[in-house]
């Protein structure tokens, strides 16, 4: 039997496919990713000012002020705002994470991972954090057919909860894996004076932190992460937090736009 090399002009027109669709994907068309730590609310185990028991059980997600209460993480995304979709429900997913949820934008190819770490593994939410957001521990979530990434694969961090740092120290450093540029935002009390120094380590810029004692809840956040995912600048999305920060705290437009600040 005589083996026929494919011609010369076959491996051309191969390579002419593939050079055409390689530059002709749209832009449009390729997906972004948030990934959201959220360190529930726990009255035992953190340094905060106590609030109701429902509110404040680090171990009860349903009803946790930053999770499942009415401007928690989870149910401001899933019944109050019209911009996004829930696709999934994971309950204990690893060790110290109580529930994992996936949303994905309803007009955007984006979708928002969220995890809800036990009250008690504060410290772990932010090594998690601060890890990925210098490109550490890339994982991938499926839905249907379809591989998302996160993990030090997103393109946006986030950290919400109780600023742990104010009573512990990070045992580790942090350096960037790689050259990808990555944001973060740091809804926690006195963000910046705290982190500043482990997210200078891993390499990610601070799109939106705070400069003082704040409310860590889900509308500033889904009104940041709307205006970046349509592309406005950094000082567009710090405003538009501003003033979903006064819309709901009543703190007055410039009081908000002085606790939620851009960049070093």
């Amino acid at each position: 039997m005589i083996n026929k090399k494919p011609s010369l002009h076959i491996r051309k027109s191969t390579l002419i496919v593939l050079i055409f669709l390689l530059f002709h994907i749209p832009l449009s068309a390729q997906t972004r990713t948030i990934h959201v730590f959220v360190a529930l609310c726990d009255n035992l185990n953190q340094g905060i000012v106590r609030v109701p028991e429902s509110l404040g059980n680090g171990q009860k997600p349903s009803t946790n002020l930053y999770w499942g209460a009415a401007y928690g993480v989870k149910n401001y995304f899933h019944r109050k705002s019209p911009e996004w979709s829930l696709v999934k429900v994971t309950k204990d997913p690893v060790a110290q994470i109580l529930e994992r949820v996936l949303f994905k934008h309803k007009s955007q190819d984006v979708y928002l991972l969220a995890e809800a770490y036990d009250g008690a593994a504060i410290k772990q939410a932010i090594t998690d954090f601060l890890s990925a957001s210098s490109g550490e521990n890339p994982m991938a979530i499926r839905s249907d057919s379809t591989i998302i990434k996160f993990g030090g694969d997103a393109d946006l961090l986030a950290f919400v909860g109780h600023n742990g740092l104010m009573e512990f120290d990070l045992d580790r450093a942090f350096e960037p894996q790689d050259s990808k540029k990555r944001q973060a935002i740091i809804l926690a009390c006195l963000s910046k004076d705290y982190f500043t120094h482990y997210l200078r380590q891993t390499g990610a810029y601070p799109l939106l932190w705070t400069t003082g004692l704040m409310a860590p809840e889900a509308y500033t956040v889904e009104w940041a992460v709307n205006k970046w995912i349509s592309g406005d600048t950094n000082e567009q999305i710090r405003q538009k937090a501003a003033e979903a920060y006064h819309q709901y705290q009543k703190c007055g437009i410039n009081g908000a736009k002085r606790l939620l600040v851009t960049g070093w």
